[in-house]
Order: C-alpha cells, then sequence, then structure tokens
C-alpha cells in the first residue's frame, strides 16, 4: 500500500459512521462529489481563454471563433508572435481583441484575472496538468489536450479538483470524433458485432524529425527521461468507449515491452555531423512501444505506439466482436456470414460491403455535420466536430461525452506502462479513478447536435492548414 493509498484508506474509515444509511459512493474524503454524468449550469455565452496559442491552439482559434455563443477572452503563450497570429484570426473575422498574458507562469493571471468560463489548455505536456488544476480552482472548466498528463499521481489530483470544484475537465481527444471512430462506436451500440471480444488500438507515425531533426524540444527532453508508452490515448480512446470503459468495465491491468531505440540514431548518422547533439543524444524511448490490457470483464485491449522508425500512419482501430469484426487502417468491415460457405478468411472482406455499412450505419453526428466539418478541417473534420459537440453540450447544460475519469484512464498509462517495461513486463494494476462508479453508469449514447439551435452557418473552409485524418 502507497502513502495515498494509505491515507485515502483513513480518510474512507473515519467517513463510515456519517456514511450509514447513505450512497457511501457519493461522499468524498476530500469533499465534492462524482463528476460522471455531471452537467453543468446551461451557458448560452461561452468565454474561452486559451493557454498555449502555438501551431495545434492556433489552429483551435480558427475553428472555434466561428462557433456561435462563443467569445474568446484571452490569449496565453510565451511567445508574442503567436498571441499576435491569433489576434490576427479574431481581426479577420471582424471579432474584438482578445486580453494577453505573455510568459511561462502567466497562465495563473489569466486564470485567476480573466472572466472567462473555459480554459483551453494546447501546451507542451508537462503543463497540461497545472494549467488545468489552475483553472479549476478558479472556477473555470478545463479542456486540455492530449495526453492530459504523464503520471498516476496528477492524474488522481485531476480527478479530485474537478469533483471538488464541480468543474469539468476533458481530454480533447479529438480521435474519439473521427468518422470511422463514430462509426464503429454506433455499429457496437447497435449490437452488431455480437459480443465484444477484443480491440486493438494505437499511435503508428513516423515523427523522427521530433525526436532529433526539429531541434531539442520538449518533445526530445521526455523522448530521453522514459520509455513506455508516451502517447497513448489517440488510438485507445475510441477503443475504450466501444468497450465501456469506465461506463460497465475498467481497466484492470497491462503488460507492456518496448523495443530499443535505433531510428533515431540512424537518421542521426545519416543527417548531422560526428559532434552535433543529434549524434550524441541517447533516447530511452523505444522504437516500438506493446502493450496488452486485461479488462476486468475480462476483454482485451492491445495497444502500440511507434514514431521512430518508417511506418504507414495507423491507429489501427480494431474491434471484434463473436459476430464480426470492424478493422480500419483501410477500413474493413465483415460479418460472421462473410467467412462461411468456403470464403477464404482474407477474402471475406469486400470493399463494396464496407461501404454499404459505413454508410448505413454511419454516426449521427457525421450524418448531421459532417460535410460542414470536412468544409471547416481540422484532421479530416474531426476536431471541429469535437468542439462542437462539447460547445453545445456546455451550451444546454448536458454531460460532456468525456469527463476526467476517461482523462485519467487513458493518460494514466504513459506511466504505468513505462513501470512494467522497466519491471520486465510485469503485470501492473490500472487504478479506479471513479471508484467502483464503474459498475453502475451506462454505456456513452449516440448523440449529435442541433445545428440550427446552435446556429451554425457560414463557416469558412480552410481555418486551419488539414492533413486528412493524421493527428
Amino acid at each position: 500500500m502507497n502513502r495515498r493509498e494509505f491515507l485515502m484508506g483513513t480518510a474512507w474509515m473515519s467517513l463510515a459512521a456519517a456514511a450509514a444509511g447513505s450512497q457511501i459512493e457519493k461522499i468524498f474524503p476530500d469533499g465534492g462529489a462524482p463528476m460522471a454524468e455531471f452537467a453543468a449550469p446551461p451557458l448560452k455565452r461561452i468565454r474561452i481563454g486559451f493557454v498555449g496559442v502555438g501551431k495545434r491552439g492556433t489552429y483551435a482559434v480558427g475553428r472555434i471563433c466561428q462557433m456561435p455563443g462563443v467569445e474568446i477572452v484571452a490569449f496565453c503563450d510565451i511567445k508574442d508572435s503567436a498571441i499576435k497570429g491569433c489576434q490576427d484570426i479574431l481581426k479577420s473575422k471582424k471579432l474584438p481583441p482578445a486580453k494577453e498574458y505573455l510568459g511561462p507562469e502567466a497562465y495563473k493571471a489569466l486564470c485567476r484575472e480573466c472572466e472567462c468560463d473555459v480554459v483551453y489548455a494546447c501546451t507542451p505536456w508537462k503543463l497540461h496538468a497545472p494549467v488545468a488544476l489552475e483553472a479549476m480552482r478558479c472556477g473555470r472548466h478545463a479542456f486540455v489536450e492530449v495526453p492530459a498528463t504523464m503520471d498516476v499521481d496528477s492524474c488522481w489530483e485531476l480527478v479530485e479538483t474537478s469533483e471538488k470544484t464541480r468543474r469539468h475537465c476533458m481530454m480533447l481527444e479529438n480521435c474519439c470524433y473521427g468518422e470511422t471512430e463514430m462509426l464503429a462506436l454506433n455499429m457496437c451500440r447497435l449490437g452488431i458485432f455480437g459480443e465484444i471480444v477484443y480491440g486493438g488500438a494505437g499511435y503508428l507515425h513516423y515523427t523522427t524529425n521530433r525526436a532529433i531533426k526539429d531541434g531539442p524540444s520538449w518533445r526530445n527532453e521526455w523522448y530521453q527521461e522514459h520509455c513506455g508508452n508516451f502517447y497513448p490515448t489517440h488510438g485507445l480512446g475510441p477503443v475504450a468507449q466501444y468497450m465501456d470503459i469506465n461506463r460497465g468495465d475498467r481497466f484492470d491491468y497491462l503488460v507492456s515491452v518496448d523495443t530499443k531505440s535505433a531510428g533515431p540514431a540512424a537518421m542521426a548518422e545519416a543527417l548531422f555531423p560526428a559532434d552535433s547533439w543529434q549524434r550524441n543524444v541517447k533516447l530511452k524511448a523505444g522504437d516500438y512501444s506493446a502493450t496488452i490490457i486485461r479488462t476486468v470483464n475480462g476483454h482485451a485491449i492491445y495497444l502500440a505506439t511507434s514514431c521512430f522508425v518508417p511506418h504507414p500512419y495507423s491507429r489501427i482501430n480494431m474491434i471484434q466482436g463473436t459476430k464480426g469484426i470492424f478493422m480500419d487502417y483501410p477500413l474493413r468491415i465483415a460479418f460472421e456470414n462473410q467467412f462461411s460457405d468456403g470464403n477464404v478468411p482474407e477474402r471475406a472482406f469486400d470493399d463494396a460491403k464496407t461501404e454499404e455499412y459505413r454508410k448505413k450505419y454511419m454516426h449521427p453526428m457525421w450524418r448531421d455535420v459532417g460535410e460542414i466539418a470536412k468544409k471547416v478541417g481540422g484532421h479530416g473534420g474531426m476536431d471541429f466536430i469535437m468542439d462542437l459537440r462539447w460547445i453545445y453540450c456546455l451550451q444546454n447544460g448536458l454531460p460532456l461525452d468525456m469527463n476526467v475519469y476517461d482523462l485519467a484512464s487513458w493518460s494514466c498509462l504513459c506511466e504505468i506502462t513505462e513501470k512494467s517495461v522497466l519491471n520486465r513486463s510485469a503485470p501492473t494494476d490500472i487504478p479506479d479513478f471513479t471508484r467502483g462508479a464503474w459498475k453502475k453508469l451506462k454505456p456513452l449514447g449516440i448523440h449529435s447536435v442541433d445545428i440550427n439551435k446552435m446556429g451554425v452557418k457560414d463557416v469558412q473552409p480552410g481555418s486551419q492548414q488539414d492533413i486528412s485524418s493524421k493527428t
């Protein structure tokens, strides 16, 4: 038992008498209440402060400034040029300028002083949690990029702060809003794959330039200091939703293994002189990280990340049931009857049938706003749909699709996979951030937005450089 578990256990014991005759899961040692299915009072006008307006933050500003009922009131960054670029976006849309906060800790002043409802963080990884915590403690809802944090302790801190302040803390996992991911979710909810057995998820994206070629950076610093899966959530988030993780099931434990690091060194040897820092840097992060997650209900998820050796882009995005299978990259869907009658298994995947299924089972949100999303852009439109959905939920007082328990369950794997790797791939437990509530919660439903109610119209294409469905 670690220190945190001991303190939590002591606090729970002291509350036992007070909890008699009540629902114990609604009484927390540090105050607050559960955030699962939490809905904040409606905000017809949402004021947003952006922290971190570099490349990804700038793209978000370009999308969100087109949303009705939204006002961008503040920008915070360490570079004045980044803030100026976002002010120019507002000016081009004939919108008033936002207040400016400049400096490495200026986000604290934004959270405390600026009259905003939402803090939207697009900073480097290590700053996600500090910004979100400051925002919630100042009464703001926190929306943070991926991964939301890199260690288990800060996952717990985010959970407990969200519960205590009664403020949303959502990770901006855009891949949960991709067209094929939402297609798979809809098909799972319809039950047409039968009983779900296992799934596959990943982030296979050749980005060795981020490790060495682009120069020293916060990413490079992490790769030198840590192993394990440093970027688990893009592929994992959607598959976790298919499997009702935190809503009927939960992650139990995992085993992880890393390869050695060879790709960055090979690139450095080919491109840089012998006395360069690139030729002398040593990375702990392996070229390939592989993990098997076991859930309490007996499902399994294969999770992989590979960024430093050549590989076609893939998030794997696979779900297997007793009656059928969904496989992405490329998209293939088949059911049990397609594997019978003597068909060779690999021939059971039929392109025409897959396209028929794609159209028939398209998620209502993509059916309703997919064309608008593709015009606006943002990783094939998923970014626009993600922002549109959480804005719609806040404006109408609805629970968010992803809550702080999802944020913690997915992000904590950065540390837990590293622990397994460093312990010869030993099975390593994954915390239950819901504290047992997962047993009673309903799976994520199939939701959309009423664009007429929101007044969405005249959105402009090209609000950011689009890179197809990659992220």
